[in-house]
């Protein structure tokens, strides 16, 4: 049986990295990159942050953040 701490944060969060461009619907300069969790599965989408309007939107990895060990498969140098 697995035991995990409690989150100390009260709220979940994501990095968000600032985007140069401007919104195509608003004209803010608040675009940024980050990945969220869809219909589908995790995408890696361009937002405006003030009108929430979606700028791009991509296929993001199968399992988010989340690395498997054994996922990357090196090759044995000898």
């Amino acid at each position: 049986m697995h035991s995990f701490p409690r989150p100390a944060e009260r709220y979940l969060s994501v990095e968000r990295r600032p985007a140069e461009g401007a919104c195509p619907e608003c004209g803010a300069a608040e675009l940024e990159d980050y990945p969220v969790y869809g219909e589908g599965g995790w995408w890696n989408v361009r937002k405006c942050r003030r009108c929430l309007a979606s700028v791009k939107r991509e296929r993001g990895p199968l399992f988010g953040s989340y690395r498997p060990l054994g996922l990357e498969i090196t090759e044995a140098r000898g």
